[in-house]
């Protein structure tokens, strides 16, 4: 069994869960415990998934005027097939998804969704898309895992440790050094899913790095946590989108903030690297461009 997955680590703070939440009928967790209930969670949402990976399924667009942002009945079902999971096991723990409201999301444990984290590769048939799933304790990452059930892929960590899993076998996750731009491989999902002056922003990163490539959505920073990329940088992320990857990237030993070096936990901007030094040189081009917030007086609300 991996140390330290989730709950037990060192890097965690507090006493674990309990399994049972009937009073009277509480049961520590441990982590063998949670490490298989983890595992159920992304096997369920797998089950639920691949039988529309690569079928002629319907597509609703939740953007509206906003753009296309596809939801499909795949995200749907995985998300309600997780909750009912988790109501189940853990009553008295939270719920924050993607595709259906919050269910106690003040509680001390809150479990994040994201089924189908890349819908729009998975609407395209491509396999670059994950399930999202993370475990915050007041409001901080304890655990995160991304699930590919058609790879068979399944990257997890708690902070303190990083892990794989797939048909290449079982390995720890480690980034890797790299000294300078200059050196780095870069990602994003895409540019154009960022406004124009974060379009311009990303653009002066992209000119400095040795390469830079489009698309991957939550596989990109799996990969940088694997070691194979150096850099991530995005924009107009949910939640959902970042809280279950930073635990992975943390404990392979990156970083992860946003664009003005801030904890990322609420999403937007974001910036994700494997070497501090490549964070903090692309983190300067990046704070050097971003507009300056408007004077609280100017606020009209």
């Amino acid at each position: 069994m991996q140390r330290g997955i989730g709950i037990l680590s060192p890097g965690y703070s507090g006493e674990p869960p309990q399994r049972d939440g009937a009073k009277g009928h509480s049961q520590d967790m441990t982590a063998i415990d949670f490490a298989v209930f983890v595992d159920e969670l992304a096997t369920v949402s797998g089950e639920t998934i691949l039988p529309f990976f690569r079928t002629m399924l319907s597509v609703d667009n939740k953007g509206g005027q906003r753009g296309f942002d596809p939801v499909t009945a795949a995200d749907r079902a995985a998300e309600t097939a997780m909750r009912a999971l988790i109501r189940r096991t853990f009553p008295d723990h939270g719920v924050v998804g993607e595709e259906f409201g919050p269910e106690q999301a003040e509680a001390e444990y809150v479990w994040v969704l994201d089924p189908i984290d890349g819908t729009k590769s998975f609407i395209a048939g491509m396999p670059a898309w994950g399930t999202l799933i993370a475990l915050t304790r007041n409001g901080v990452p304890v655990f995160g895992m991304m699930s590919q059930p058609f790879i068979r892929e399944r990257f997890s960590g708690d902070g303190g440790g990083a892990h794989y899993r797939g048909p290449a076998g079982k390995r720890d996750l480690h980034v890797r050094p790299c000294e300078s731009l200059s050196d780095a491989m870069l990602f994003t999902t895409s540019p154009l899913l960022m406004k124009e002056a974060d379009r311009a922003t990303f653009g002066k990163v992209e000119a400095a790095v040795r390469l830079s490539r489009y698309g991957g959505d939550c596989y990109a920073y799996c990969m940088l946590a694997a070691g194979h990329i150096d850099l991530v940088i995005e924009t107009e992320l949910k939640p959902h989108d970042v809280i279950p990857l930073i635990p992975i990237i943390t404990g392979a030993g990156g970083i992860v903030t946003t664009w003005d070096n801030e904890p990322p936990e609420a999403g937007g901007r974001i910036i994700a690297a494997g070497d501090k030094r490549v964070h903090a040189a692309a983190l300067e081009l990046l704070r050097l461009h971003i507009p300056e917030k408007p004077a609280a007086d100017n606020d009209p609300g």
